[in-house]
């Protein structure tokens, strides 16, 4: 909306607090913007530039439907959806709603409704499983060989792996991990 086109005391719809709402222009600031009253709240509020409003309370608004018949091209517009908030009472507000987008369906992993397990996870059945103490670059080979866990495009999967073990070993005795010797762990016991 431009700034030619805000008048004093004319209703129109703006975004506040995240939610689309009627506001009525109350006063011009000297310094630019407006004084607002949001009518739903009753608050005053600031309107800071005309770019902030969304067009007239009342006005025509909707997607146009072009269609071309022979010569002629015939523009139709669709009403907007309506949806009162408050019921019968005399606070009752109307509400313009834009239709819900339907979300995308949730990816699963090829075992249906079994997790993924994590990297460090992933590293203690793999360390399990073995015989002897592996480093992290070992590690990462023998989880993605395996299919517990692969890498989800990182550069350097060892050194995370490695940083989350030496973390885990700041726990002492509560620590999942044993450090062996350096850069080699096994599984605790």
């Amino acid at each position: 909306m431009k700034k030619a086109e805000v008048k004093i005391g004319g209703k129109y719809y703006a975004n506040v607090s995240g939610n689309r709402c009627e506001i009525r222009i109350d006063a011009e600031k000297p310094r630019g913007g407006w004084d607002a009253t949001n009518l739903a709240t009753g608050k005053k509020i600031l309107i800071k530039s005309a770019q902030r409003l969304q067009g007239e309370v009342g006005a025509k608004r909707g997607r146009a439907k072009v269609t071309t018949e022979g010569n002629v091209t015939v523009v139709e517009n669709e009403p907007a959806t309506v949806e009162t908030i408050g019921g019968e009472t005399s606070t009752a507000v109307a509400v313009l709603k834009k239709p819900r987008k339907a979300k995308a369906a949730s990816t699963e992993t090829a075992d249906a409704g079994e997790k993924r397990l994590s990297c460090v996870a992933a590293a203690l059945k793999v360390l399990s499983e073995s015989s002897e103490p592996m480093n992290a670059q070992e590690l990462i080979t023998a989880m993605e060989a395996k299919g517990y866990w692969s890498s989800p495009g990182g550069k350097t999967p060892h050194a995370t792996l490695y940083s989350a073990i030496l973390r885990d070993l700041a726990k002492g005795d509560d620590s999942k991990f044993v450090k062996t010797e350096r850069g080699r762990f096994t599984v605790r016991d």
